[in-house]
């Protein structure tokens, strides 16, 4: 029986340092190839950078016009941290602690657009709607449609919104405390870790969106995101003598998310720890 699982452990062990190696050497080639020369990877001569050119970075940033990418990014997306949280977490409130006409027509609707992909199916009718409202060439048009897309974040408040006890609210109720007021001085400081995980897994979605902000800014390129940037500067007429560029900005772009992810460690550690109590 020792043997057995002393074998077992090791083909466990085997396959994770393979899952792992497989996952993680893409990301050490482009850390790597953002040091070297266009020429070195061009050639493709060798692993490690013969000089490391840290410059590739000050110049991705300032000639490949990054710095104007990531501040759109950053607009996008904590604009969409912020309207997302905020419609999540009330809309969360009243279903949990209120009974009303097509409640449950409403959860329904929320788990569909969760489950079911309409992805570029709905893409047109949302380009036209935001025609009518004049918001078809703006960032502002890509932020409103990522914030209509929030039913896993709704869930996961959801689902912590049932461990906050009701007698808190009627307290509160019986002190005179509005509906509104409740929700804002009680209720939403206990949804901490919850909007924690939401602001992450919100930030993630909305920093790597391509689609949509590629639709959106075809007419003012001023306004593309990193992610459209990225792409453009790849399948451009100059990529072949810019890949050192694209390499940089590859590494640019995860920095936000790992900086998200540290923010929200603590929280996301909570709702593990939560789960497996559960």
């Amino acid at each position: 029986m020792r043997i057995r699982n002393i074998l077992g452990n090791t083909v466990l062990w085997i396959f994770l340092l393979v899952f792992a190696f497989i996952t993680l050497i893409p990301v050490v080639i482009t850390i790597l190839g953002s040091f070297k020369t266009n020429a070195e990877l061009t050639t493709g001569a060798t692993f490690l950078p013969g000089s490391w050119h840290f410059s590739n970075y000050s110049e991705a940033w300032e000639q490949a016009n990054f710095s104007r990418y990531t501040l759109n990014s950053l607009i996008v997306s904590l604009s969409v941290v912020a309207g997302t949280l905020l419609v999540s977490s009330m809309a969360a409130y009243v279903v949990d602690r209120m009974d009303f006409f097509g409640k449950k027509l409403y959860i329904g609707l929320q788990s569909f657009t969760m489950f079911v992909a309409v992805g570029a199916v709905v893409l047109r009718p949302q380009f036209d709607l935001m025609v009518k409202l004049h918001l078809h060439s703006s960032l502002w048009g890509v932020i409103l449609i990522l914030i209509s897309a929030h039913a896993s974040i709704f869930f996961i408040l959801f689902s912590f919104m049932k461990g906050i006890p009701r007698e808190l609210d009627e307290a509160a109720l019986i002190d005179g405390s509005s509906l509104g007021r409740t929700f804002w001085r009680i209720i939403l400081p206990l949804l901490g870790p919850g909007l924690g995980v939401g602001a992450l897994f919100t930030f993630r979605g909305a920093w790597n969106e391509y689609l949509l902000p590629l639709v959106f800014t075809m007419t003012k390129p001023e306004l593309q995101t990193l992610t459209v940037g990225l792409a453009n500067l790849k399948y451009g007429i100059s990529a072949a003598s810019q890949t050192h560029y694209m390499m940089a900005g590859a590494c640019l772009s995860i920095l936000p998310i790992l900086v998200a992810y540290l923010f929200a460690n603590k929280s996301f550690m909570q709702m593990t720890a939560g789960s497996l109590k559960g």
